[in-house]
């Protein structure tokens, strides 16, 4: 089933509305696969090229910010690995809480679609996240690679979740509902996750299976997808889950590459800073302008050698490293 993907799918969907862009991906996936609309607000698009099946959750806005060519994360990535590729993508953040959306899902299971692939990947972060959780139910057997996921924001079980009240009174409770209990038929997943976020630390204990493995992400923000993208690492622990051979401390490694990731730097320096940690705040800063010039840093190593004479904390002499 393997084949050389399309070079069609290398066009450029840049700058274009959602009806417009979905308009042309039908266009691009007839040949290998097929698009189709599922509500105003959804759509499905399949390229199939090979025994594994990448299944993503994406949000349109999300696709635009990580990519100018606005193509889906899950299309690249499956390109450069040689998968076939299924993409659920919404029109903003839906959590895909729609019935099209379940009734996709039902008639891939009524026509054994799943059972065609040798192995299964659900992909997901956020509101996706969620989605990639809940409906992996659909392929049992299937691996799930989920990033900050939701596990419901039913206000009985995530009253504490006060970041998408808006969305309360959507029905997480019907089919493919509580996102923890879809994944008890998966054979493996992962979960990654900033503790210092309390809301998804939250999240992530109601995800607490046996068979998932949730691996703490200190200081990366609210996005940690795009962090990880920007660390070029996200392709990596995919393919490597996808393979078998991510293990902890594989993913230990490749989180190394925060050590160079601005943001990241910055976020703890924030922590450190609302500790009043004024010694660590110097041996961050001092690292970080090594390839981070900028006023941020500046700005905080000199207050801190500040703070620190007037507390008499010890310092490295003149601002260098001990």
């Amino acid at each position: 089933m393997q084949s050389e993907y399309p070079k069609a799918l290398d066009t450029s969907l840049a700058e274009l509305d959602w009806s417009p862009w979905l308009d042309r991906m039908c266009e691009l996936a007839q040949d290998d696969g097929y698009a189709e609309r599922l509500g105003e607000n959804h759509a499905a698009i399949f390229i199939e090229n090979s025994p594994t099946l990448f299944v993503t959750f994406e949000s349109f806005p999300e696709i635009g910010a990580i990519s100018e060519a606005q193509r889906p994360f899950g299309w690249q990535l499956a390109r450069a690995q040689g998968w076939s590729h299924l993409c659920l993508a919404c029109k903003s953040d839906t959590w895909f809480r729609e019935p099209r959306v379940y009734g996709y899902f039902d008639r891939l299971i009524d026509d054994g679609f799943f059972d065609e692939f040798e192995q299964v990947i659900f992909y997901g972060a956020g509101a996706c996240g969620y989605a990639a959780a809940a409906f992996s139910v659909a392929a049992p057997g299937a691996k799930v690679f989920l990033i900050q996921p939701q596990a419901t924001l039913d206000p009985r079980l995530a009253e504490w979740d006060q970041r998408f009240r808006y969305k309360r009174r959507t029905d997480f409770i019907s089919r493919y509902g509580y996102a923890p209990d879809m994944l008890d038929a998966c054979s493996k997943g992962i979960l990654l996750y900033d503790p210092n976020i309390d809301e998804d630390a939250m999240h992530a204990a109601l995800f607490a299976r046996s068979n998932l493995l949730r691996f703490r992400m200190r200081h990366m923000g609210a996005l940690l997808d795009r962090g990880l993208l920007r660390m070029e690492i996200l392709a990596d622990l995919v393919a490597g889950f996808a393979d078998d051979s991510l293990t902890v401390p594989a993913i230990g490694r490749a989180f190394r590459a925060r050590r160079n990731y601005v943001l990241y730097l910055k976020g703890l320096l924030a922590r450190l800073e609302d500790e009043g940690r004024v010694y660590q705040i110097s041996r961050l800063c001092q690292f970080a302008m090594r390839n981070t010039p900028g006023p941020r840093f500046r700005k905080a190593l000199k207050a801190a050698y500040e703070r620190a004479k007037e507390t008499g904390v010890d310092m490295p002499p003149d601002g260098s490293e001990a």
